[in-house]
């Protein structure tokens, strides 16, 4: 986007948090849930398969899981405040509470360098597994629900060449890279 758009200045907020779009805390946002204001634009941009994986270190030393409730004898690394891989677990018929999850960060790059770290199993996009050979991805038959991509934008996109200029990137871009 820097060579096709050299003239935007770009400032990237980098959080799980929903930034309100309304009150201008984001110009465009990029969630994993659908936008309900009225005056938010949203185009959903595709889906992020998940998938429990693991450095190859920390399965030398723990073992290979065969089936989902062997996770339960493995350290766990997953979400605090955000539910959804609790859910996930329920879904599948485990009871699973955050107190069984060793590392718990609700911030998916953190996940991410925890796996990587050897620390324990976590829950990571397939695309962000395959950067990585020294992670493995586990349980191919574990069903993750897959999450949503959603760009979302403020109406004055109608009116502002730039923030529109980048909205039209992304949306061309995103759905390639995710």
């Amino acid at each position: 986007m820097r060579l096709s758009l050299p003239d935007v200045q770009v400032e990237v907020v980098a959080s799980n948090a929903v930034s309100n779009l309304l009150r201008r805390e984001a110009d465009i946002a990029v969630r994993m849930v659908q936008p309900e204001q009225a005056t938010v634009i949203a185009r959903r941009v595709g889906k992020v398969a998940l998938r429990a994986c693991a450095h190859q270190d920390y399965l030398s030393r723990r073992g290979m899981p065969r089936q989902p409730a062997d996770l339960l004898e493995h350290h766990l690394i997953g979400g605090d405040r955000n539910d959804e891989i609790l859910k996930g677990f329920a879904a599948g018929g485990i009871a699973v509470t955050r107190e069984h999850f060793s590392f718990r960060t609700d911030d998916l790059i953190v996940v991410w360098e925890a796996v990587r770290a050897g620390l324990g199993i976590g829950f990571v996009s397939e695309h962000q597994i395959r950067t990585d050979p020294a992670v493995i991805p586990l349980l191919p038959k574990l069903k993750i629900q897959p999450l949503p991509v959603w760009l979302a934008v403020h109406k004055e996109v109608r009116t502002s060449k730039r923030i529109r200029a980048v909205y039209d990137f992304l949306a061309e871009a995103l759905p390639a890279a995710i």
